[in-house]
């Protein structure tokens, strides 16, 4: 992939598209079509969810769960990315989940899917950087020979450090971000790679029939991941948690249009090319691990430490240390990306005044042009949510639900508006088929709800319910009258 040539015409472009929208350009366009990709691809990070978030799948129905549930997810996150693309392409700005619902559905839609996404990107943060903390304790510390304490102190400074590393980087100006989340991506694809060859060519035997064969290691078979169960079903839909948690993400190439040369063609093909790679890689990596290892009975029973354990009964140790070390890497890379992506949707909301002290979070540093109030509120609240949750799985339920729905509010709005009160639209264009991939992402996301909700998930559900209840008293008792929404969009004839 290469950037297309940064012309001044392309640029101009850019400049009247974003001032037709109501917006000036205060954050600094540098970034080519390869770096748009690279920051959905960093965050999507195979390396990061697809290893974290492994135990979920496995220690649920075995490996059908992986072979079989990854392309079920694969394809309907598509369907959600393509819908997506066409949206980014009508309405390049930064936030823009938000605009798309504002635009075609009206000032509440926008309001609660910006709040939806905020939270949902904050919720990443957090469980891409906890999950990187408890790998880092479960895989790397144990090879090496040392033994470090995991309470909740030391998980929140360690979380906290993290966190706070990736927000000063993020200050520092999307040129040094972009060239670490370029970087970031080239690295996936190559410890992604070298993974898989490693497992196939040190493997003992493959057993290739693991990738058709349901084994519930639910309860204790399964380190107690997972309650103990006889529902088969019911476990293969908790182990799509495994693809849905990492098939995210891929909305930062939107929320990076402003500082996109090209915008309205550079991030319909960041947001498509970021999940297909990461679909089709993911779904080889992983597979790779279940017919390779020797025992999967033994691996599941490691529960949460299932990846680490795979990959340790089946490299030789320096090998094991050497990929290990190249995950953690993508692990923080992958955050990296996901604080830029949440900070410039912080942004956008607080632009239009729909943050409480959106003046402070709507600042632009005028040396390195970038959101640094943005930046370092989603950093904090990212860490602050940490604190007050420690489980994993219910991280990434909560992260899940909120993102997803974000997705789709605008796709199901555009759904309605399209070709009555939306009628322009970008180069990037879907025609007939918007409509039906539009129905397919309505429906999964609705699925993924139940399975975020209910049993056994319940502690998540609490905090969406809790998440949609006060939205909607706030809307009602004050957002409604306070919220202005976006400024009058000339491109649309909307507000």
């Amino acid at each position: 992939m290469i950037d297309e040539p940064r012309t001044e015409a392309v640029v101009e472009d850019d400049l009247q598209t974003l001032h037709a929208m109501g917006y000036e350009q205060e954050l600094k366009r540098g970034l080519g079509g390869f770096s748009n990709f690279a920051l959905s691809f960093s965050i999507i990070c195979i390396l990061a969810g697809g290893v974290t978030s492994f135990h979920l799948a496995l220690c649920g129905a075995g490996g059908a769960s992986i072979a079989l549930g990854w392309p079920l997810v694969s394809l309907f996150t598509l369907a959600v990315a393509a819908t997506m693309a066409q949206l980014a392409s009508s309405f390049p700005t930064s936030g823009g989940l938000y605009h798309w619902a504002s635009i075609l559905g009206g000032r509440g839609w926008g309001w609660a899917t910006a709040w939806l996404n905020l939270v949902g990107l904050i919720t990443a943060v957090a469980a891409i950087n906890v999950g990187a903390w408890v790998f880092l304790l479960g895989s790397i510390v144990p090879l090496l020979g040392f033994s470090v304490p995991n309470g909740p102190l030391e998980q929140g400074i360690a979380v906290g450090l993290i966190t706070g590393s990736q927000a000063l980087l993020n200050h520092r100006g999307i040129r040094l971000t972009s060239r670490l989340t370029d970087l970031s991506g080239y690295l996936i694809l190559v410890v992604s790679l070298a993974l898989t060859l490693a497992l196939l060519g040190f493997a003992r035997g493959l057993d290739l029939g693991r990738l058709i064969t349901f084994t519930n290691f639910s309860g204790e078979a399964g380190g107690n991941v997972w309650a103990r169960s006889e529902n088969l079903p019911g476990l293969f839909a908790l182990g799509l948690f495994l693809p849905a948690y990492t098939l995210t993400g891929f909305d930062a190439s939107a929320h990076a249009s402003e500082e996109t040369v090209g915008a309205s063609r550079a991030v319909p093909r960041g947001i498509l090319r970021s999940v297909l790679v990461s679909a089709i890689a993911g779904w080889v990596m992983l597979c790779a691990v279940v017919v390779s290892v020797p025992d999967l009975a033994e691996v599941a029973r490691q529960g949460s430490r299932a990846f680490p354990a795979a990959l340790e009964a089946t490299l030789p140790r320096p090998v094991a240390i050497g990929l290990e070390l190249g995950i953690a890497l993508a692990m923080y890379g992958c955050g990296l990306g996901a604080v830029t992506s949440a900070s410039r949707m912080g942004f956008a909301f607080a632009r239009d005044g729909g943050l409480p002290f959106s003046r402070l979070f709507r600042r632009v540093s005028p040396r390195l042009r970038t959101p640094s109030w943005s930046i370092w509120l989603v950093a904090v609240v990212a860490w602050l949510f940490t604190l007050g949750t420690r489980f994993y799985e219910t991280i990434t339920a909560v992260c899940i639900i909120f993102l997803y729905v974000s997705y789709v509010l605008p796709t199901a709005l555009g759904a309605v508006a399209y070709r009555r009160s939306w009628t322009r639209m970008g180069p990037f264009h879907l025609g007939r088929w918007f409509r039906p991939l539009a129905v397919v992402s309505t429906v999964g996301c609705s699925c993924l709800i139940a399975i975020g909700v209910l049993p056994p998930n319940d502690r998540s559900g609490w905090v969406v319910g809790a998440t949609f209840g006060l939205m909607v008293v706030a809307w009602f008792a004050i957002e409604r009258r306070r919220f202005a929404g976006p400024p009058h969009l000339s491109a649309t004839g909307r507000s």
